[in-house]
């Protein structure tokens, strides 16, 4: 075998002992869920240039949600599944209480044609419905974010206003408080009623909430989540029909009583 020949072996050799290395690594991070979760170089939180996330203790951040760079999330605030706010050219800010629901996205603008710095600023008790694009825009306290909607840049929603769901809001465009603007392009459609703009408070409380079962669930580890799992199958209540079918017997505990080291809330017994 020649020189370089056995420098593409080397090279292959080590390449094969790497790899196979990086396997039994992931093995023992996985222990016996190997085969059920891989790991993933996804990471919610990432730092980019100089400029890192910050999110706040009582906030939640999906495990598939992605913030990167100069991002501000404040208390209360949740980032749902499948989100984007890449604070990369510019900042973006999300006040408390405010939900951006699954698969949105949230981005800023260095400039525009008009030569303006363009930071995306999110509000307080803000709801953003599920795919919304925001592209370097302010959106005010309890305003309302529809589904599928587009808001370009230098777009100011004023508080207690509404973006019906897949409005486009073209650039530079206002919109005032206690109105709905929809469509392609966005236009004034009518003013919101009280009860109208009560139910955004509302609808932003509701996530806050709902933000906080998924935090809990997201946050067990993951042999506590397999073993409620079997148990949930094991005690699933039936309709009637599948109770009466011969041969079944099920058992039905007025409380699933789980070991101690499996749920961490649960009082340790006397």
């Amino acid at each position: 075998m020649g020189t370089l020949g056995r420098a593409f072996y080397a090279v292959g050799f080590w390449i094969r002992e790497t790899g196979q290395a990086m396997d039994r690594l992931g093995s023992r991070l996985q222990g016996n869920y190997l085969f059920q979760e891989q790991l993933s170089r996804h990471r919610p939180l990432m730092n980019l240039f100089d400029k890192g996330p910050y999110v706040h203790k009582d906030a939640f951040v999906a495990p598939s949600a992605s913030i990167i760079g100069d991002v501000h999330v404040s208390q209360g605030s949740s980032i749902w599944y499948g989100c984007v706010l890449r604070g990369d050219a510019n900042s973006i800010s999300i006040g408390s209480g405010t939900n951006i629901q699954d698969n949105s996205l949230v981005h800023v603008a260095k400039s525009n044609l008009s030569g303006k710095v363009l930071p995306t600023i999110i509000g307080d008790n803000v709801t953003v419905g599920h795919s919304a694009v925001l592209q370097g825009c302010t959106v005010e306290d309890e305003a309302f974010i529809g589904m599928g909607a587009t808001l370009l840049d230098g777009v100011y929603v004023e508080k207690h206003s509404m973006v019906a769901a897949g409005a486009l809001v073209r650039q530079n465009t206002r919109i005032p408080y206690g109105e709905v603007w929809g469509g392609n392009p966005a236009r004034f459609l009518r003013k919101l009623t009280e009860n109208e703009m009560a139910f955004f408070s509302q609808s932003a409380l509701n996530y806050s909430n709902l933000a906080q079962a998924h935090a809990a669930e997201n946050a067990k580890k993951l042999d506590e989540a397999e073993f409620e799992k079997v148990l949930r199958k094991k005690f699933a209540p039936r309709d009637g029909e599948y109770d009466l079918a011969p041969g079944v017997v099920r058992e039905t505990p007025s409380e699933i009583n789980l070991p101690d080291n499996v749920l961490l809330d649960k009082a340790p017994k006397a």
